[in-house]
C-alpha cells in the first residue's frame, strides 16, 4: 500500500504519453524498487499528481545518493511535463521535489542539464510566485550565485531553441489535448507558458555574459524578425503585453544593436501603445518607452508624434492617469526631457499643452479620491514646470512668452485650484511652490538674475492678486482663507509642512545651477533662521503680501465684523507676529490711546495697542462661545513685547475681569510650551490671578454645599481650572503662588470637613467628587505639596473618610473609589518626596492616634479595613523609607507575626490577629524590597534572646531572603548582638548554629573577635572525648564561618590551626574516620571531619602558601584515605550525613586538581618566554631531549629535529600565553631545517596538524553561535583565549613552513588540506575572529590625507612580555593568518570563497576587497620590480597604477607579449590574462597558451612570478618538441610538474599520469581520451 500511494499519479499525463514516454515513466518508479503490477495499476487507474510528486521529493530526501542516480536518466522528459502542469500546487511541488533531487546527485545532474534548463528557467519566471520561488531555490542549490551565468552560457542554445518554440510555434492546441482538456485550461496555460517565456528570455539575456549575448545575436535576430513577435505587443491578456514590454527594455540595455534594427517595428510597437494603462502593462511599458528613447535615436521617425503618440498621451495625463498616477507620472520629466526639437516644436503650445493636460488630471475621480495619486501629479507638474522654465532661461520674446505662460496660465491657476480644495493643500504642493521660490532666488543673484527675478516679480504680483481676491470678499470662503495661511507658513517656515507632504525619494528632482551640479537630489532644507538671514528678497516679498491682506482683512473685521476673516487675521499673526502687521491693523485716530500709568512704558508698541483696544474687547463679548484664536491673538501680540515683566504687566491688566473659560485658556497656553511657561510664570505666580483663583475656589465650594446645579458656568470651567493650578508645577514649585495654593487647599479642606458631617450625602456626593479629584491630582503632581499644613489637614479628612464604614459615611462606592486614590497618592508624596517621621505633631503620627481612638471604640472587624488602608499604601510606595522611619514598628509588627506562628494553641483573638498580619504580606514586601536594618534586628533579636529558638527561626527567615550582594550592608547590632556571641562560648551544638547565622551580619571587628576566641580553644583543646569534639568542631565551624566572610587574619595563625589539625592526625587519628565504618560513627565525629575538609579547601584556595611541605603531604594523604573510606562505605550513601562526607572529599578533590593544572605565577612567566626567544639555532638542532615519537608517523627529519617538533607543538595549547609564543618563536626559527628534510613528504609535519585537528572542535563550540562576518569578543588571558591563541599560531607556522617548501611540495600540501578540510574551517572561524573594522586603535578621529592604519598594513607584535593591550592581538593574529592564505593559498582560498553561500560570498568579497586586496596587490607588483629573478627569452615588468605585469617572451621569429591585470578584489577574483603583440603564433597555439597561463594563475598557490615561470618552461618544452597531454593541454602538468609520458598504443598520444588517472576514475572507463580505445 505505501508503493502505491507513493505512486498516485494523475491519468490524463500518462494518458497523453506515447508508448515510449510511458516506458520511461515505468522506468522513473522502478528506481525505487516498486512492482510492475504496482506501476500496471498507476497507468491503468491514475491517482493524485500532486500527491505522487510530493512523495516523489518525500523519497529523494530519504533514498540514498546512489539510488536517486538512477532517476536522472527519466527525470528530464518528466520534468519539462509537468513543470508545466496546469495546477499551480503540482508546479509547486514539482520544484520542490527537484530541489531535493538536487541536493542528492549534485554535479551528477551536468549530463542532463542542457536537456531541462530551458523548463528550469521558464519555471523560474512561473506567473505563480510560489512555483517560481520554488524553481529559483532549486536553481540556487545546484549552482553558487558567481556560477549561475557560467550553467546557463553551458546551456545558452538549447534554452534558446526552447523559448523560440514557445513562442513562434507553440499553439493552446499543441500544448494540451483538445480532446481531453477543457479549452478554458488550454488557454490559461498557453498564456502562462508565453508570458514566462518572456521573462525566461530577459532573464536570459540579463544573466549571460556580453560574449555569450554576442554568440547569440543571429539567433535572436531570428526571433526578432518574425511579425508573430511583435504581436504580442497587441495581445489581448495584460500578462503578455507586460512581460512583452520588459523583454523590449531589456534589448534596448543588452543588445541594442538588434532593436536598431528592428527600430520600425520596435518604436511602433512601444510608443504607440503608450496609452495602455493596465495596472500590470503600464510600468514595464514606460520603462520600454524611455529605454526606445535612449536606444533609437531617429525613433520618432517610424511614428508620428503629433498624430500617433502625444493625442494618447494627452488623453491619458488629462485622465490623471486612470488611477495610476504614482507609475505613471515619475516617468514625464525623464519622457519630456528626452524629446528632440522637432518634436516640442513650438515650445511654447507643446509647454502649455503638456502642462494643461497634467494639472487637469487633478480634477478626475481617482485623483480626488487619492493623497498619494494626488501627490504624484503635483510632483510630476512641478518638476515638469521647473524643467522646462531651465530650459527657457533667457530674454528672447518666446522665452519670456513661456515664461508668461507658465507663470500666469499653469502656476498661479494650481495654486488657486489648491486654495479652494483641502486635499490639495495638506498636499505636496505649498512645499513645492516653496522650494522653487528659493531655488529661483538662489539664481537671480548670478548671471542669470534678470530672468529670475523678472520671474519672482510677475509670481509674487499674480499671487497678491490671488490672495486679495479671496480676501476681499464679505462672503469669504473659509476654506480659501485657510489656504492662504498654510501656504504663507509654508513660504515662511517650510518645515512647518506635515510629514504626509514630504517628497518620496523615487520621485524626487531639484534643479540647482547647472554649472555646479547639474540635475540631482534636493539638498537638505535649511532653516527658517537660515532663510531669513540669506534670502531676504523673497521674505520682503512676503512680509509685503502679508501686510497687505492683514489690512485688506482689518476692514471687513472692523466694519462688517466678521468672524471669518478675524479668523483668517488670528492665524496671520500666529505665523507673522511682526510690528509691521500690527501697524497696519491701527486706523490712524488709534495710534496713541490713552494708557494707565501702568501702561505708559509701552505707548510705542503698536501690538499692544491692538491687543488692548481690539483683542481684548473681543475677549469680553458676552455672545462670544469660541475664543481659542483668540487667545492665540494674544499671545502673538505679546511676542512683541521685549521684557518678561511687560508681559506680566499686560496679562495682569487684560485678566482682571475676563471670564473663566478664557482664563483656562490663557493658562493652558501657557502650560503648553516650556519656553513659553518660562516667560509667563511671573503672571502665574503674580497675585492678580492667584486671588481671582482663590475666590473662584470659594465660590466653588458654597455653591458645592448649597447643592446647586453643576451645569453652571462656574462648574463648567471651574473646576478644571483649580484642578489645572494645582497640578501643573515649575522648577519643583507650584504654577501658582504657595501661599494661593494653601488658601485654596484650606478651603478644600473646609469644605470637605463640613460635607463630611452632614447626614445626607447625596447633594454632597458631586462636591466632594470634585474635590477628590483636585486633591489627588495635586498631591500626585506638585512635590512637596504636603509642607503645608493645609494639604496635612486635607490628606487626614481623605483618609479618615476611606477608613469609616460607609454606614457611618454614606459614600457610593465610585466615591470611596476616589477617596482612596486620593489619599494614596498623597502617602506616595509623603514618602516619596518627604520622607516619614513619627514625632509628634507629624501627619502619620496624628493618624496613629486616631485609629487607636478608633480601636477603643470599634469591632475587631474594622481593624483589617483601617490597618491595611494606613500600611498598604506605605507598603506600596516606598517601603525603603518607612522601613527606616518604622523600622521598629515593622519589627514589632514582624516579631508578632512569628510569635503566633510559634504558639501552638492559638486563641480566638491571637488567631484573628495572625490572620491580619499574614493579610498584609509584611513579611514578603520586607524581604523582596532587601530591607534588612540594623534597628529591625535589632529589635528581633532584643526580643527573642531568651528565646533561642524562636530567635533562630527568625533571624533564619531573614538570611534565607537576604541576597548575598546585599548582607554587606546589613550589619547585625553591634552591642546586643556581639555580646550574646561571646555568651554562647563554650560552643554547642545549638549555639554554633545561631552564632553561624549571625555571622555574616557582624561587623568586621566582632568577626576578628570571634576568631580569636576560636583559635585559642583550637590551640588549647583539652583530652575530653566527647566535650572536646563538640567545642573542636564549634571552633572549626565558625572559624571557617567567619573566613569565608573575608575577615582579615594573620599567616601566623593559619599555620597554627594547620600545624594543631596536623598534631590531630598523629594523636587523634580517629577523628579522621580513616578506614572507618561510618555506619557506626556517630554524627558529631562525621561532622567534625567534614570541617577539617572544608578547612582545608579554604587554605588551598586562598593561602596555600602558607603549607608547608609536611602539611601538604598531610592534606594529599589525607584525600586519598578519605576517598578509599567512601569507596568502602558505598552502602551507606543513603545516609545524609555520610552524602555530606563524600561531598566535602570530593570538593577538596576539585580544588586541589584545580591548583595544580593552573597555570604558573605570570611575572616568571613572561621572563622565561621572552627568554626563550633568543635560543640559538644550533641549541634547537643539537638538544639533548629524550627521545620523542609518535606511531605511524611518517617524517625525514633527524632524530633531535623530530623530537624538538613532538615536544614543542603541543605547548602551544598550554594555558599560558608567554609560553604559547615562546613556542612558536622557537619553531619559527628552525623552519628552513625542517623544509629541507622534509622533500618526500606529501603532507605537513604531523605535529602540527595533529594541533589543529585537536582544537578545530574546540573552536567550533566556542564560535559556534556566531555567525560568519560578525565579530567574537575574546577575553584576554581566558581559556579561549589561550586555545584560540594556540590554533592561529599552529597555522602561522604551517604558513610559514609551506612557504620555505619547493613548488612541488606545495602542490601535495594543498591537496592535503583539500583533503582534510582544514583550511575550509579555519577561513570560517577567521571570519568570526577578525573585526568589522580592522583598524588600529588609537589612531585620531579626525581623518587625515595618508590611508589608516589597519592590522593588515601593521606587522603584529607577538612578544611574550607584553602586558597592554592583549584584548587586540587575537584580532590582529587573525588578520595576519587570513594575510598570510591569501598570500601562499590564493587558488585555495579563491575555491573556498566560490563555494560559499550568498551571504558569506557576499561579506568575505567587500572584507577582502576593502582591506586586504589593495595591501596585498601592492605587494605583489612591488615584488615583480624588485624581482633579481631573471628568465632566458622572457622579461618582466610591472606598472603599479593599473595593477599590470607585462611578460614579453621571444624566441628566434616568435615574439609573445601578455598581460595580467590583478582585479579589485585580487586575490578572490580571477587575474584577467590579455593579449598584446605576437608574431608568429598560431591562432590556437596562441589561445593554448592563454588558457594555460590563466590556469597557472588561477589554480597554482603561489606568486605571478611562480606562474610565469611555469608557463615559461611548458613553453619552452612544447619548442623543444615535447607535445601536449590531451586532457589537460599543457606540457607540464600543473600540480606535479611532470612531462606527458603515458602513451596510447593506438594513436600514441602521451599523456599526464595524474591526468589519466582523473579521466579514468571520473568517467568510470579505461578508455584512450582520443581514440577511444582500450589503454593498456
Amino acid at each position: 500500500m505505501q508503493g502505491q500511494k507513493a505512486l498516485r499519479f494523475h491519468q490524463k499525463y500518462l494518458n497523453l504519453c506515447s508508448e515510449d514516454e510511458q516506458r520511461s515513466y515505468i522506468n522513473f518508479y522502478k528506481t525505487f524498487n516498486l512492482t510492475d503490477s504496482v506501476i500496471e495499476w498507476l497507468i491503468k487507474t491514475g491517482g493524485c499528481v500532486f500527491q505522487a510528486v510530493q512523495e516523489f521529493g518525500a523519497m529523494c530526501q530519504e533514498r540514498q545518493p546512489d539510488v536517486v542516480k538512477g532517476v536522472l536518466p527519466y527525470w528530464p522528459r518528466i520534468y519539462c511535463r509537468i513543470s508545466m502542469d496546469h495546477d499551480r500546487r503540482v508546479r509547486e511541488a514539482t520544484q520542490q521535489a527537484f530541489e531535493q533531487l538536487v541536493l542528492k546527485v549534485k554535479r551528477n545532474l551536468a549530463p542532463y542539464l542542457k536537456s531541462i534548463m530551458g523548463h528550469w528557467l521558464i519555471s523560474q519566471c512561473d506567473t505563480y510566485s510560489p512555483a517560481a520561488s520554488a524553481a529559483s531555490a532549486a536553481f540556487q542549490a545546484a549552482f553558487p550565485l558567481n556560477k549561475q551565468p557560467e550553467a546557463i552560457s553551458f546551456c545558452k542554445d538549447e534554452v534558446l531553441n526552447v523559448l523560440q518554440d514557445n513562442l513562434l510555434k507553440e499553439t493552446a492546441d499543441t500544448l494540451s489535448d483538445p480532446h481531453s482538456v477543457p479549452e478554458e485550461e488550454r488557454e490559461a496555460k498557453f498564456i502562462r507558458l508565453l508570458t514566462s517565456s518572456l521573462l525566461a528570455l530577459k532573464r536570459l539575456l540579463s544573466i549571460l555574459p556580453e560574449q555569450d549575448r554576442e554568440l547569440l545575436k543571429e539567433r535572436l535576430t531570428q526571433l526578432i524578425t518574425q511579425g508573430k513577435f511583435w504581436k504580442y505587443s497587441k495581445h489581448k491578456t495584460p500578462q503578455i503585453r507586460g512581460a512583452f514590454f520588459e523583454l523590449i527594455a531589456t534589448m534596448c540595455a543588452h543588445t541594442p544593436q538588434l532593436i536598431q534594427a528592428e527600430a520600425a517595428r520596435a518604436c511602433s510597437a512601444v510608443l504607440l501603445s503608450i496609452d495602455d494603462t493596465d495596472p500590470v502593462v503600464l510600468p514595464p511599458l514606460w520603462e520600454a518607452v524611455l529605454h526606445i528613447l535612449s536606444c533609437v535615436d531617429n525613433c520618432w521617425t517610424h511614428v508620428s508624434a503629433r498624430k500617433g503618440v502625444m493625442p494618447k498621451l494627452w488623453v491619458l495625463l488629462k485622465e490623471g492617469g486612470r488611477g495610476l498616477a504614482t507609475s505613471l507620472h515619475p516617468n514625464m520629466l525623464p519622457f519630456i526631457s528626452k524629446l528632440p526639437a522637432e518634436v516640442t516644436q513650438p515650445n511654447l503650445e507643446f509647454s502649455r499643452t503638456f502642462l494643461t493636460s497634467v494639472i487637469q488630471g487633478l480634477s478626475s475621480d481617482r485623483a480626488k479620491s487619492s493623497p498619494s495619486e494626488s501627490a504624484a501629479i503635483i510632483f510630476a507638474t512641478m518638476e515638469c514646470l521647473r524643467f522646462i522654465i531651465l530650459q527657457n532661461v533667457g530674454d528672447e520674446q518666446e522665452q519670456r512668452n513661456i515664461q508668461n505662460m507658465l507663470i500666469s496660465e499653469q502656476l498661479l491657476p494650481l495654486i488657486d485650484r489648491a486654495l479652494g480644495n483641502p486635499s490639495l493643500q495638506t498636499g505636496p504642493l505649498f512645499p513645492q511652490v516653496s522650494d522653487m521660490l528659493l531655488s529661483w532666488e538662489k539664481r537671480a543673484v548670478g548671471k542669470e538674475a534678470p530672468t529670475f527675478q523678472r520671474l519672482l516679480s510677475d509670481f509674487w504680483e499674480g499671487l497678491g492678486r490671488l490672495c486679495t481676491t479671496y480676501v476681499d470678499c464679505e462672503e469669504a470662503e473659509r476654506t480659501a482663507l485657510e489656504g492662504i495661511a498654510s501656504l504663507l507658513q509654508i513660504m515662511h517656515n517650510p518645515n512647518s509642512a506635515s510629514k504626509q507632504t514630504k517628497k518620496k525619494k523615487t520621485v524626487k528632482i531639484c534643479f540647482t545651477d547647472r554649472e555646479e551640479r547639474g540635475q540631482g537630489e534636493e539638498p537638505p532644507m535649511e532653516s527658517p533662521a537660515l532663510e531669513e538671514q540669506h534670502y531676504p528678497l523673497r521674505n520682503g516679498h512676503l512680509l509685503d503680501l502679508v501686510c497687505q491682506l492683514a489690512e485688506l482683512n482689518m476692514l471687513y473685521v472692523s466694519k462688517r465684523e466678521s468672524e471669518r476673516h478675524l479668523r483668517f487675521l488670528s492665524q496671520l499673526l500666529r505665523v507673522f507676529p511682526s510690528p509691521q502687521v500690527f501697524q497696519v491693523l491701527l486706523r490712524p485716530e488709534e495710534m496713541k490711546p490713552e494708557m494707565g500709568p501702568e501702561l505708559r512704558p509701552l505707548a510705542e508698541n503698536a501690538a499692544v495697542h491692538f491687543l488692548l483696544q481690539r483683542v481684548t474687547i473681543w475677549l469680553k463679548q458676552d455672545d462670544r462661545k469660541d475664543t481659542d484664536f483668540l487667545v492665540d491673538m494674544v499671545f502673538s501680540s505679546l511676542q512683541c513685547c521685549c521684557s518678561s515683566d511687560d508681559k506680566t504687566l499686560i496679562l495682569n491688566h487684560i485678566s482682571r475681569d475676563l471670564n473663566w473659560s478664557v482664563t483656562l485658556q490663557l493658562i493652558e497656553k501657557a502650560c503648553a510650551d516650556p519656553v513659553r511657561l518660562e516667560v509667563f510664570i511671573g503672571w502665574l505666580r503674580g497675585p492678580v490671578l492667584g486671588e481671582r483663583l482663590v475666590g473662584l475656589a470659594g465660590e466653588l465650594c458654597v455653591m458645592g454645599l448649597r447643592g446647586s446645579p453643576s451645569s453652571s458656568s462656574h462648574h463648567a470651567h471651574g473646576w478644571p481650572l483649580i484642578s489645572l493650578a494645582l497640578s501643573q508645577q515649575h522648577n519643583n514649585d507650584p504654577l501658582i503662588g504657595k501661599a494661593y495654593v494653601e488658601q485654596i487647599i484650606d478651603k478644600l479642606h473646609a469644605t470637605l470637613s463640613e460635607a463630611k458631617g452632614m447626614s445626607d450625602a447625596g447633594n454632597m456626593e458631586p462636591l466632594v467628587t470634585f474635590i477628590s479629584d483636585v486633591a489627588a491630582t495635586f498631591f500626585s503632581s506638585i512635590k512637596g505639596c504636603l509642607l503645608l499644613a493645609s494639604a496635612e489637614e486635607l490628606l487626614m479628612t481623605v483618609f479618615q473618610l476611606c477608613a469609616q464604614y460607609q454606614t457611618i459615611t454614606h459614600l457610593s462606592d465610585a466615591l470611596l473609589m476616589n477617596l482612596q486614590h486620593a489619599y494614596t497618592a498623597g502617602i506616595q508624596s509623603l514618602i516619596t518626596n518627604l520622607g516619614a517621621g513619627v514625632t509628634k505633631g507629624t501627619l502619620l503620627h496624628n493618624i496613629a492616634l486616631w485609629v487607636k481612638s478608633q480601636l477603643l471604640t470599634t469591632p475587631l472587624t474594622l481593624l483589617k479595613m483601617v490597618y491595611s488602608h494606613f500600611f498598604f499604601a506605605i507598603l506600596i510606595w516606598r517601603p525603603y523609607e518607612m522601613c527606616i522611619k518604622y523600622d521598629t514598628i515593622f519589627s514589632e509588627i514582624f516579631y508578632g507575626l512569628q510569635w503566633c506562628e510559634e504558639m501552638e494553641l492559638s486563641p480566638l483573638v491571637v488567631s484573628e490577629y495572625h490572620k491580619l498580619l499574614q493579610s498584609w504580606s509584611l513579611e514578603q514586601r520586607i524581604h523582596n524590597s532587601s530591607l534588612i536594618k540594623t534597628t529591625l534586628l535589632d529589635t528581633v533579636f532584643t526580643r527573642s534572646i531568651h528565646m533561642i529558638t524562636m530567635c533562630l527561626s527568625s533571624a533564619q527567615r531573614f538570611d534565607e531572603k537576604c541576597q548575598p550582594n546585599q548582607r554587606g550592608d546589613c550589619d547585625f547590632p553591634a552591642n546586643s548582638a556581639a555580646l550574646v556571641c561571646v555568651s554562647f562560648f563554650p560552643l554547642s551544638e545549638h549555639s554554633v548554629s545561631t552564632v553561624q547565622v549571625l555571622c555574616p551580619f557582624l561587623a568586621s571587628e566582632e568577626r576578628e573577635s570571634l576568631i580569636a576566641l576560636c583559635v585559642a580553644e583550637l590551640l588549647n583543646w583539652q583530652d575530653r572525648e566527647q566535650d572536646c569534639i563538640d567545642g573542636v568542631w564549634g571552633c572549626l565551624a565558625v572559624l571557617l564561618c567567619c573566613l569565608q566572610a573575608d575577615t582579615a587574619v594573620e599567616d601566623e595563625i593559619l599555620l597554627a590551626v594547620v600545624a594543631t589539625i596536623a598534631e590531630w592526625r598523629t594523636s587523634r587519628e580517629e577523628w579522621f574516620l580513616f578506614n572507618s565504618d561510618l555506619g557506626k560513627v556517630s554524627a558529631t565525629w562525621l561532622l567534625l571531619t567534614v570541617e577539617i575538609m572544608r578547612f582545608l579547601c579554604w587554605m588551598v584556595d586562598h593561602s596555600p602558601t602558607v603549607l608547608g611541605n609536611t602539611h601538604w603531604d598531610l592534606l594529599l594523604c589525607s584525600m586519598l584515605a578519605w576517598l578509599e573510606t567512601a569507596r568502602e562505605n558505598s552502602r551507606m550513601f543513603w545516609n545524609p550525613w555520610v552524602q555530606l562526607f563524600v561531598c566535602a572529599n570530593c570538593d577538596l578533590i576539585v580544588r586541589l586538581s584545580e591548583f595544580f593544572t593552573s597555570p604558573p605565577a605570570e611575572p616568571s612567566c613572561l621572563v622565561l618566554g621572552e627568554a626563550l626567544t633568543y635560543i640559538p639555532v644550533e641549541l634547537l638542532t643539537q638538544n639533548k631531549l629524550p627521545p620523542r615519537f609518535v606511531a605511524d608517523q611518517r617524517s625525514s627529519l633527524p632524530e633531535p629535529l623530530q623530537t624538538l617538533l613532538n615536544t614543542l607543538s603541543p605547548l602551544l595549547l598550554f594555558k599560558a600565553r608567554p609560553l604559547q609564543l615562546a613556542v612558536y618563536h622557537i619553531l619559527h626559527k628552525y623552519r628552513l631545517w625542517m623544509a629541507s628534510f622534509c622533500l618526500a613528504l606529501r603532507s605537513p609535519p604531523a605535529a602540527l596538524m595533529s594541533i589543529l585537528s585537536a582544537t578545530e572542535e574546540l573552536l567550533d563550540s566556542i564560535l559556534g553561535g556566531v555567525q560568519v562576518g560578525e565579530f567574537a569578543v575574546v577575553q584576554p588571558l581566558s581559556m579561549e583565549h589561550c586555545c584560540i591563541l594556540g590554533y592561529l599560531l599552529a597555522w602561522k607556522l604551517l604558513f610559514t613552513f609551506f612557504k620555505a617548501s619547493s613548488s612541488h611540495l606545495r602542490a601535495q600540501y594543498s591537496l592535503h588540506l583539500k583533503k582534510t578540510h582544514s583550511l575550509h574551517k579555519l577561513l570560517l572561524h577567521l571570519f568570526r575572529l577578525m573585526p568589522e573594522i580592522p583598524s588600529v586603535p588609537g589612531q585620531p578621529a579626525e581623518p587625515s590625507s595618508k590611508e589608516p592604519k589597519t592590522f593588515f598594513t601593521e606587522s603584529l607584535s607577538l612578544s611574550p612580555r607584553k602586558t597592554e593591550g592583549l584584548q587586540f592581538e587575537v584580532p590582529h593574529l587573525a588578520c595576519s593568518v587570513y594575510y598570510g592564505a591569501l598570500k601562499d593559498l590564493p587558488a585555495m582560498v579563491r575555491l573556498w570563497w566560490n563555494s560559499q553561500e550568498k551571504r558569506v560570498f557576499s561579506t568575505v568579497d567587500k572584507f577582502t576587497s576593502k582591506y586586504v586586496s589593495g595591501v596585498l596587490s601592492v605587494q605583489e607588483i612591488a615584488s615583480v620590480q624588485s624581482s633579481t629573478q631573471t628568465f632566458e627569452n622572457m622579461t618582466v615588468k610591472a606598472r603599479s597604477a593599473t595593477r599590470e605585469v607585462i611578460a614579453t617572451y621571444s624566441v628566434d621569429d616568435i615574439f609573445i607579449e601578455l598581460v595580467i591585470q590583478l582585479p579589485q578584489n585580487y586575490p578572490l577574483g580571477s587575474i584577467l590574462v590579455e593579449s598584446g603583440r605576437r608574431v608568429g603564433v598560431a591562432v590556437q597555439q596562441w589561445r593554448n597558451w592563454m588558457l594555460q597561463l590563466n590556469t597557472y594563475l588561477t589554480h597554482q598557490n603561489g606568486s605571478i612570478l611562480e606562474g610565469l615561470s611555469l608557463w615559461k618552461n611548458n613553453v619552452d618544452k612544447r619548442f623543444e618538441g615535447v607535445e601536449d597531454c590531451m586532457i589537460c593541454f599543457s606540457v607540464i602538468h600543473g600540480s606535479n610538474y611532470s612531462l606527458p609520458k603515458k602513451a596510447c598504443r593506438t594513436c600514441k598520444k602521451k599523456f599526464h599520469s595524474a591526468c589519466l588517472y582523473k579521466w579514468f576514475t571520473s568517467s568510470n572507463k579505461s578508455t584512450c581520451p582520443l581514440c577511444r580505445e582500450t589503454f593498456f
